[in-house]
């Protein structure tokens, strides 16, 4: 399996992880359920591309600890 596709089923399958019945914003391309932009993802148009760059880009601020501070909870024991 080539790069693409493995990064394809991966906002694939992140994409499966979200509830039921809900819509998701595209910005000026709409909203859409999980199940049509797990399609747009699939097939790779416009719209799944951009799926796939918000997503990405969210895994690459994670890694790099953007969402959190790795010391946050370092002075304060539970």
């Amino acid at each position: 399996m080539d790069q693409e596709k493995e990064i394809q089923e991966l906002v694939i399958a992140r994409l499966r992880t979200l509830p039921d019945g809900k819509e998701i914003s595209m910005g000026a391309d709409g909203e859409f359920t999980k199940e049509e932009l797990i399609e747009h993802v699939r097939v790779n148009d416009a719209v799944g591309k951009k799926m796939i760059d918000v997503e990405m880009g969210f895994l690459r601020a994670l890694k790099e600890g953007i969402f959190y501070d790795h010391n946050e909870f370092a002075d304060n024991p539970a």
